[in-house]
């Protein structure tokens, strides 16, 4: 049985990655959770999975990865009004 993977499913693929990746190297001590590129891995990640929802739809899957880019999207703008804050003082 060949399993046969059309260009969404690589995105979500890759996605997974990202999210693990994440969650890795945060464990790891590599990354801070509320570090630019921690929030950027989780974003794009999720929205890997979202795209890849265009072969077969999830609606379970759907609400997390679209809760988790919303989240993810918050701490990125989060963390920015909080830098702005810190060069103007």
């Amino acid at each position: 049985m060949a399993i046969h993977l059309e260009w969404y499913d690589w995105v979500g693929i890759c996605g997974t990655l990202c999210v693990l990746l994440a969650f890795f190297l945060l464990q790891a001590g590599q990354l801070a959770g509320t570090g630019i590129v921690y929030q950027l891995l989780n974003l794009f990640g999720s929205g890997g999975v979202l795209v890849s929802l265009m072969g077969k739809f999830n609606v379970s899957v759907f609400v997390l990865e679209a809760a988790w880019m919303a989240i993810s999207a918050y701490g990125i703008v989060r963390m920015l009004k909080l830098r702005s804050k810190a060069t103007k003082t």
